[in-house]
């Protein structure tokens, strides 16, 4: 295995003669926090949406564990260990909070969609579901129709989703976005604990939450990296300073 979770090499994407992401080079280390920020339109989410399959790449490679992921389709770059989570929250809001775990952790146990097979005879599939939701703290909302979650349970739950299929590499695209301060801080705790172990790749906008959690930072301006490196050489780097930190003053303050 490769002692990279996950490579970008020379990536680079366009739409038509909009070239968004630039000759994109990054390498994630086994059980890294990495957290990509840029002003907006620097091409955060579309490179999430390279990694993960949703967009095709117009040149480059992407690699998990070494292994290309060129030509997959999302759910076949999910099966090989990589999970993501969307900025606008994605999750089942007619189903319960449990339903939703479930849902999330059946393909990862192998079983597939089955019109005679009942759910709740699949003792690993409930017990799995039933672990997901004890890390991400909503047992107490288990039966709850996941629709009635406040926000900051909705993103929990969210996250509980993408951890559910046991992925050991998570993407998480602005987690904490919507968040009053005391919800982001419960959810910056969340995510270093539903993540021990596995590879973090994060797009975040809240220096407060990048600064907490990343091992490293990425500085993605106009679909290029400019920088990545320990969270105090990004806060004392020039280049990084005038394009976008100087404009984000909780930087001051973060530890």
């Amino acid at each position: 295995m490769s002692q990279f979770a996950l490579e970008l090499l020379d990536v680079r994407k366009s739409f038509g003669n909009a070239e968004i992401i630039r000759g994109t080079h990054l390498q994630v280390a086994q059980g890294e926090r990495i957290a990509v920020i840029g002003p907006n339109g620097a091409g955060k989410s579309t490179l999430f949406n390279l990694i993960s399959g949703r967009f095709g790449v117009s040149g480059g490679d992407i690699r998990l564990n070494g292994h290309s992921l060129l030509g997959l389709r999302p759910f076949e770059i999910n099966r090989r260990g990589l999970s993501r989570s969307f900025q606008i929250t994605n999750i089942f809001h007619r189903l319960s909070v449990f339903e939703n775990v479930r849902c999330a952790v059946l393909w990862s146990l192998g079983y597939k969609y089955s019109f005679w097979q009942r759910l709740n005879g699949l003792r690993d599939a409930q017990e799995r579901a039933e672990s997901v939701l004890e890390q991400i703290g909503l047992q107490r909302r288990r039966d709850t129709v996941a629709g009635l979650l406040t926000y900051a349970e909705q993103r929990a739950l969210e996250i509980g989703i993408t951890i559910a299929g046991g992925a050991e590499v998570i993407l998480l695209d602005e987690p904490t976005a919507g968040m009053s301060r005391s919800e982001s801080d419960a959810a910056v705790e969340l995510i270093r604990q539903v993540t021990v172990g596995k590879t973090l790749l994060m797009v975040e906008h809240d220096m407060s939450v990048v600064f907490g959690l990343a091992d490293r930072i990425a500085v993605l301006v106009y679909g290029e990296m400019i920088a990545c490196d320990t969270p105090a050489n990004i806060r004392a780097n020039p280049a990084v300073q005038e394009s976008y930190l100087s404009s984000h003053s909780v930087m001051e303050s973060s530890t």
